[in-house]
């Protein structure tokens, strides 16, 4: 089978790549097709030249100056936080905490939120299908506090039990957290419908966007949760930003997690008070120029239309199942309802990351390993899987040059 689906008449693929200078690469002589985008997606030269700008003709540090400069960049910087708050439709923008990422904002909420109100015999609940970060952090404060973490299951089809999450919101759990996408299975969970239970309970949620932000309009007035994370260097941002989204009643409750300059009113040896939500937890210098670029990325999102971004997805996942179902031997890890471009899998007899090396040498960029997400993966009864992650400057032309790779390379393998 070939190609043959057309495109969404008002998404012109071709022209986006065009955008994104390193799609245009040769890896080992052979043109790049690069499916590790739940890793980390690629920039567009706005974002690069945003940067570049910042650099040239703006670098100051954020905050500390009344010079130009400084203003110049508190402006850009601050810009960003605005603009972030338009893009989830937060209720002000002095919900959005910048910080480095989903790693950072689940520690933020772990140690400023859930440790002090933890006691023995709370619980934390989460699912079997999260990403590390959100199971680690969780795991280190009910370490301090005599409190556990217990995780909801999944079918075997990788979807959340829905109906056994919320079993377990007995009035032992303190705090719920779920992804919004699996980064493994791609799968949706309906979070509103968890958020209202958890609602119901008085228990707060805290929801993973990771693998959300880049592929759907978020909305989380419209969710109902109380915490919203995400990264921005799946989104086409820099690394080293992201962002924590909370409920004001929270922030304005919650001490801060780091110490230092920028986030105090004032400081004496007797005692220190801090500024107001959200700087109170943005100590030090923060990734400036890169918070720039996150800001040049929201507006890359916007020109295309989350519209035309998910129709060329989901036609780009669709195309790509059927494509790999064709290989004998291949299982797919995670065929949910509901999915975004993500497809985990294995083919008998090979080692996923045998696969991804020699699937390397023939120019397809693929993820092998547990995907920092061990539980899921002895759920699954598997050490690894291969992840190929799909995003909207990916072709149809690219799936059909996958699957011929993974032909080829299953053949030497045997």
């Amino acid at each position: 089978m070939t190609a043959t689906t057309s495109t969404p008449t008002d998404f012109d693929v071709r022209r986006i790549r065009a955008d994104f200078p390193l799609l245009a690469r040769r890896v080992h002589g052979k043109p790049l097709v690069y499916l590790d985008n739940a890793n980390t997606s690629q920039k567009p030269l706005a974002v690069i030249e945003a940067m570049n700008t910042h650099y040239r003709e703006h670098n100051a540090n954020v905050s500390r100056a009344v010079h130009q400069l400084g203003e110049e960049a508190t402006a850009a910087y601050e810009g960003t936080r605005d603009k972030l708050a338009r893009f989830i439709n937060a209720d002000s923008r002095d919900e959005l905490i910048l910080t480095s990422g989903t790693t950072q904002s689940t520690n933020l909420v772990a140690y400023s939120y859930a440790l002090p109100r933890l006691q023995a015999g709370d619980t934390i609940l989460t699912s079997v299908m999260e990403h590390h970060a959100n199971i680690v952090p969780w795991q280190l404060v009910a370490a301090r506090s005599g409190a556990t973490v217990k995780a909801a299951p999944i079918s075997e089809r990788g979807e959340l039990i829905v109906e056994q999450y919320i079993d377990l919101l007995t009035p032992e759990v303190k705090l719920a957290c779920v992804t919004h996408v699996s980064n493994v299975l791609g799968t949706v969970n309906p979070v509103r419908e968890i958020a209202k239970a958890c609602r119901k309970r008085g228990i707060p949620l805290l929801v993973d966007g990771s693998q959300a932000v880049p592929h759907r309009p978020v909305d989380v007035q419209a969710l109902g949760c109380d915490f919203y994370a995400f990264t921005g260097h799946k989104m086409l941002a820099p690394t080293g930003t992201g962002a924590l989204w909370a409920k004001a009643e929270h922030l304005e409750a919650m001490p801060p997690f780091f110490g230092g300059g920028e986030m105090i009113r004032e400081v004496r040896f007797s005692a220190t008070t801090f500024a107001a939500p959200p700087h109170k937890f943005e100590a030090g210098t923060p990734n400036i120029a890169g918070f720039v670029g996150m800001s040049a990325a929201i507006d890359y999102y916007q020109s295309l239309g989350f519209e035309a971004i998910q129709a060329w997805e989901q036609q780009l996942l669709a195309y790509a199942t059927e494509r790999l179902h064709e290989i004998p031997g291949l299982r797919i890890i995670g065929e949910a309802a509901e999915k975004e471009p993500v497809i985990s899998f294995l083919i008998d007899g090979a080692q996923a990351t045998d696969l991804a090396t020699l699937l390397d040498l023939e120019g397809v960029a693929v993820r092998s390993g547990h995907h920092c997400a061990h539980p899921l993966m002895q759920f699954y009864g598997v050490p690894a899987t291969l992840r190929a992650s799909l995003a909207f400057y990916n072709t149809l032309e690219e799936m059909d040059a996958f699957v011929a790779a993974l032909l080829k390379v299953r053949r030497l393998l045997r």
